[in-house]
């Protein structure tokens, strides 16, 4: 076959030319639907959507509805943005499910709804997500407070030219993952009496969940769970200058761990199990957040 005769393989990146105009539409829409920007807004991964509906007095918008969000197609994912009331008083965006980049999505539009929060003025990022069990310590179900992550996805968000108006050129991560939210966090976990473990999240491109020989491999890096989200996202968010805070829920011993097949229902029953302590982590952790 010669060069010209192979078909041209589509480019559905998000032109960061593009990008700020395309933010700015977003957060239009936003400001007409909703107001001034929320207190705190909130990523809801896999199984964990319920917290949105905790939320009183809220303004519900499919991620359709907003220019340029991309919407999601995976179990678990509403594909909602609500935004209402938290018992604490905040004002509280709730991002019921995510983009992943092996839906298709490149990298800058996994991250676009980040990004938009952000831009609306939204200054604290709460990244919530689903993850295997690397650290054989951590049960099933446990919650593990993000402290730092590895990138295994292959790609960044800041990849191609740097929009100044987001953020600098080279962004220093050395605390991608804030240390007074993460500090609150703890204390959260402290006043409610919900276990909350610590540990770093390895984000894999997936949709195929990780061998046992790469969950070996991830261990000796220093793994403790494993995911395919919320890197990208952290990422983004602290080229922004907003302040990140992350928590996992274990909800299934990754690849080799035990003995058995990974599947997608046992992480979706496992969330479900869990609900109650996630939600009074997380309504601890956001009345520590506005009361500071």
């Amino acid at each position: 076959m010669s060069p010209d005769s192979r078909l041209p393989i589509p480019d559905s990146r998000l032109p960061m030319t593009d990008l700020l105009s395309s933010l700015d539409s977003a957060v239009s829409v936003l400001r007409q639907r909703v107001g001034a920007p929320p207190d705190v807004a909130v990523v809801l991964g896999t199984g964990l959507g319920d917290f949105a509906n905790t939320l009183t007095e809220a303004t519900v918008l499919p991620y359709a509805a907003i220019p340029g969000w991309p919407s999601s197609s995976v179990v678990g994912h509403a594909g909602t943005l609500v935004v209402g009331t938290h018992r604490s008083g905040a004002r509280v965006a709730a991002l019921a499910g995510r983009a992943h980049l092996y839906e298709g999505y490149p990298v800058t539009r996994a991250v676009f709804g980040v990004r938009a929060m952000v831009r609306w003025g939204v200054r604290r990022i709460v990244l919530t997500n689903a993850a295997g069990g690397i650290n054989t310590a951590f049960t099933q179900g446990a919650l593990m407070l993000i402290d730092d992550h590895i990138n295994m996805l292959g790609t960044n968000p800041l990849v191609g030219p740097n929009v100044e108006e987001l953020g600098v050129r080279f962004p220093d991560m050395t605390y991608v993952y804030d240390r007074d939210l993460r500090a609150m966090a703890l204390e959260a976990a402290a006043e409610t009496g919900v276990p909350l473990q610590r540990g770093i999240y390895l984000a894999t491109l997936g949709p195929s969940y990780e061998t046992p020989a790469e969950i070996r491999a991830f261990r000796t890096l220093g793994a403790d769970a494993v995911g395919m989200s919320t890197v990208p996202e952290a990422i983004a968010a602290r080229h922004m200058g907003a302040a990140v805070a992350g928590i996992s829920c274990i909800t299934n011993p990754a690849a080799g761990v035990v003995d058995e097949p990974l599947d997608h229902d046992d992480v979706m029953q496992t969330a479900s199990r869990v609900r109650g302590q996630f939600i009074a982590l997380l309504d601890a952790f956001i009345a520590r957040m506005v009361q500071r």
